[in-house]
């Protein structure tokens, strides 16, 4: 029994593990990273109906990335590797 766990855990590992993406399509998801690395992000919205009246709403938006100082350059980079095994194939589209 034990062994059968044993030689059962490296496939039970593989299956947890998510496929690589393609560079385009971890360009896509990394240029959010990148640009939240950039700056602060933040939304304000003012709303109003008749059931509720006058309704406001403020988010603000800090990643971890901006708060260590990192190149926005250097995230995207790190990202696409990380994300499809590949250097990036195209520069990042930030703000």
């Amino acid at each position: 029994m034990r062994r059968a766990l044993l030689l059962a855990l490296p496939l039970l590992a593989g299956a947890c593990t998510q496929a690589p993406l393609s560079p385009l399509d971890a360009a896509q998801v990394c240029e959010r990273r990148a640009r939240a690395a950039q700056a602060p992000t933040g939304a304000v919205s003012i709303g109003a109906s008749s059931r509720s009246g006058l309704s406001t709403g403020l988010s603000i938006g800090v990643s971890g990335d901006y708060l260590r100082g990192r190149d926005p350059l250097v995230v995207y980079e790190d990202c696409v590797l990380a994300r499809s095994g590949q250097p990036p194939v195209r520069p990042p589209r930030l703000r």
